[in-house]
């Protein structure tokens, strides 16, 4: 790996775990709908904003029915769940969480769509569901009903993540393949509409108390236009020069992220579950994407 590609990686992956800290900078003023709204309308006009300067077609070649469905299993869905976890979980947890993402992506596979579950893979998902319950049950947040579904929530947005990554094979790459900047604004308009009527009846019927000061805003725009639009587009460029294997890394380095921002920014605390539940995800992580030699 080049010296540029790995620079990105870092910075894609300090990025994407920023993002677990606005969410918990928003959320709790804005409330769930329209923190998650807001986050996918403005990666949908930065998205847009970007294809207009780089003067790119939006030709969909018949995909845009295939891209708003993924949009809402890739986005609309993941973003309700993390906004949800955000009200009960520290953004060091929910960082942590998202790293099973390629395990959720190795049971869907061997379930649904015909993926080889090798021994390695296997230890790989026994190693993240030890590195979960360890978070859970010995963390610095209490164990209760609310702690539980805001974990819950984001194995649920980590398996919509799992799952749209073979849609999109089966969807778009399968099919005769698709820009990947348009890839992304498509899935971000379909995650838009999805969230547009929650959002209406949420505002109309119990707006927030208070819509926030600069501060607030100011994180809204760095989530949908820097941790949101900028960082798929970062993510499919790291995909087409390095390949998804050795993209898939970055994973392991957004929990440390996600907890060293929590812990500056928020004041959260670290604990000897964060360094725990963390390596053994890492393990099972490596277990993964490791190459292999033969049949494992």
């Amino acid at each position: 790996m080049k010296t540029t590609d790995f620079l990105r990686l870092i910075s894609l992956s300090a990025i994407w775990g920023a993002s677990f800290l606005f969410m918990r900078m928003i959320v709790p003023v804005l409330g769930i709908f329209p923190s998650s709204f807001l986050r996918v309308l403005f990666a949908s006009l930065g998205l847009l904003l970007i294809l207009l300067v780089m003067s790119c077609p939006l030709h969909f070649k018949g995909k845009l029915r295939a891209l708003l469905l993924l949009g809402v299993v890739s986005s609309g869905i993941p973003v309700l769940m993390y906004n949800f976890a955000a009200q009960v979980l520290p953004a060091g947890y929910s960082a942590i969480f998202n790293a099973t993402t390629p395990l959720m992506g190795i049971v869907i596979g061997a379930l649904f769509f015909s993926e080889q579950l090798t021994v390695s893979k296997a230890a790989g998902v026994l190693f993240g569901l030890a590195g979960v319950a360890v978070l859970t049950r010995t963390g610095p947040v209490a164990m209760t009903a609310q702690v539980l579904l805001g974990a819950a929530a984001c194995l649920i947005a980590t398996s919509c993540y799992g799952l749209a990554g073979f849609l999109t094979k089966r969807w778009i790459s399968d099919q005769g393949g698709l820009d990947s900047k348009l890839v992304a604004f498509g899935s971000q308009l379909g995650a838009t509409l999805l969230l547009l009527p929650p959002f209406v009846l949420s505002v109309s019927t119990q707006p927030p108390p208070s819509w926030g000061g600069s501060q607030v805003w100011l994180a809204m725009a760095c989530l949908g236009l820097i941790c949101t639009a900028l960082a798929y587009i970062m993510y499919f460029r790291l995909i087409a020069d390095i390949g998804p294997v050795k993209s898939s890394t970055v994973t392991f380095l957004i929990p440390p992220f996600g907890v060293l921002w929590g812990a500056l920014f928020l004041g959260e605390e670290i604990t000897s579950a964060h360094l725990a539940g963390g390596v053994l995800i890492a393990c099972a992580l490596w277990l993964v994407v490791r190459p292999h030699k033969g049949k494992q």
